[in-house]
């Protein structure tokens, strides 16, 4: 049996269990929205997924084979990405123009919209206001700028252009730069 397992998010920098292969790519039919990360007196901004038609998503996939580090690798995602309420079989492509998926069956993790399933849901804001969320938000793992900042370089480094997250991060560096100790 082998595991892949779809980042898109802070997995693409930090897998944090042993794979033996790393791929870059993306899926079909899905693009980043930001969800949660910090407190609940300062919920913060992660991203998600989320279905979008005639879009993609860029990530890694990452291979897992050995069985002791599958099983150590679902241990670990099911702790770290337990805010998700979904857990997805997708095809990961490889190449713009390749119409069949170089792998089926990647495992991913969403958080889904719906607040009963996921309590930390913070939907749709404007951009203005997700960034100054994002500069208060600060939980177990960090301020919540560090998160968006490294997924904006993780993104850069794959070659992957998230209109998203380039605005938010730019958003993000213009409400420091106001704030008096321009943190």
């Amino acid at each position: 049996m082998v595991l892949w397992v779809f980042g898109y998010g802070s997995l693409i920098w930090k897998a944090g269990f042993n794979y033996d292969e790393r791929l870059h790519g993306f899926i079909k039919g899905y693009r980043r929205s930001t969800d949660h990360r910090g407190t609940p007196e300062y919920p913060g901004r992660t991203v998600t997924l989320e279905p979008a038609d005639d879009e993609i998503c860029c990530g890694v996939a990452y291979k897992v084979s050995n069985k002791e580090d599958i099983a150590t690798a679902i241990t670990y995602l099911e702790v770290r990405e337990k805010q998700y309420d979904q857990k997805l079989s997708v095809d990961f492509f490889k190449e713009l123009t390749d119409s069949t998926p170089a792998l089926t069956g990647v495992l991913v993790y969403v958080g889904s919209s719906d607040k009963k399933l996921n309590v930390n849901y913070l939907g749709p804001a404007p951009l203005e206001e997700i960034a100054k969320q994002i500069v208060r938000a600060e939980g177990p793992s960090g301020p919540n700028r560090d998160y968006l900042f490294q997924l904006e370089k993780a993104l850069i480094e794959l070659g992957c252009e998230d209109t998203h997250v380039m605005e938010l991060a730019r958003e993000v560096r213009c409400v420091l730069s106001k704030e008096p100790n321009g943190s």
